[in-house]
């Protein structure tokens, strides 16, 4: 079990007025500086000493900008990087076109946990569990990055490079997700040993878009399966410009399950999460092209 300390260790918190101030100590001070959006994250961590501990902790929470969400028919979804999940989940939009993200929300931790926590700090702690991430690799999220010089988008399947490891560089802040237009039909569900406060086993997100009346372009993603999350393009490939029958979902499902690259530790076995990964990818798949998947 972890240990918990009953004192943080110490360090100086700076809490900057805007971007460009935040980005500027992060340049000055490299190395030296952790980042905290919620907390919800990087306060345990740091009581459970499980990473070093930062000379700064440069608390983004007054950064107004950074809590913004939008919709527009044309571009997409915009959710700042500290937007909260609750936020997030109680969005007009996100509620009417984005299930997976409203389902993924709902089983994030607590609601004390939902109301602090965001899905930008969700996907730049890395963990290969991370709720948000498979819902959002399966709508097409790209991540957006600001440092010194100037902004950039990365998708966010080239984001993560490993547990807790991502490209974002010393001296940059994520500042938003965008996501284009909503999937006809989108669905997360996560195996857990209890509804919504646990670590996910696994979480198996799935999107199709319409087309003339039915669906394509499937998009499946896993979590808590591999060192990050993922894409199952192999298990989307299955269903790619064929029509769907419960031999094709069965072969996708049986496909992503060997696709991925599951561990053993105390929550679950490899090989459970393999067959877990076949279940939940076929159920998944059944609830989009049998119109379930709404929340």
């Amino acid at each position: 079990m972890p240990v918990f300390y009953r004192r943080l260790p110490k360090f100086r918190l700076v809490a900057p007025k805007t971007i460009e101030e935040a980005i500027l100590f992060l340049a000055d001070h490299k190395g030296a500086v952790s980042l905290m959006a919620g907390g919800t994250d990087l306060i345990p961590n740091l009581k459970r000493r499980e990473i070093a501990s930062p000379e700064y902790v440069l608390d983004l929470k007054g950064l107004s900008d950074l809590r913004r969400i939008s919709y527009d028919h044309r571009e997409g979804l915009y959710i700042g990087a500290l937007a909260t999940i609750h936020r997030i989940s109680q969005y007009p939009a996100v509620r009417d076109s984005y299930a997976s993200l409203v389902q993924a929300a709902s089983r994030m931790a607590s609601p004390q946990i939902r109301n602090r926590g965001t899905f930008g700090g969700n996907i730049c702690s890395a963990i290969p569990s991370a709720d948000s991430a498979p819902p959002l690799l399966t709508l097409d999220a790209s991540v957006h990055l600001r440092g010194p010089k100037g902004e950039r988008a990365i998708p966010l399947d080239q984001f993560f490079k490993g547990p807790g490891k991502t490209v974002l560089e010393h001296d940059e802040i994520v500042t938003a997700l965008t996501l284009s237009k909503p999937p006809a039909r989108s669905v997360y569900l996560k195996l857990s040993p209890r509804h919504s406060m646990d670590l996910a086993i696994v979480g198996v997100a799935v999107a199709a878009g319409a087309n003339g009346g039915g669906l394509s372009d499937i998009r499946i993603a896993l979590g808590a399966v591999a060192p990050t999350p993922m894409r199952a393009r192999k298990a989307e490939e299955v269903l790619r410009n064929r029509p769907v029958s419960t031999s094709a979902i069965e072969e996708a499902a049986h496909a992503a399950s060997l696709e991925c690259s599951p561990i053993d530790d105390f929550r679950a076995s490899a090989s459970y999460r393999r067959d877990m990964v076949y279940v939940l990818t076929r159920r998944a798949l059944e609830q989009v092209f049998g119109g379930s998947g709404g929340e």
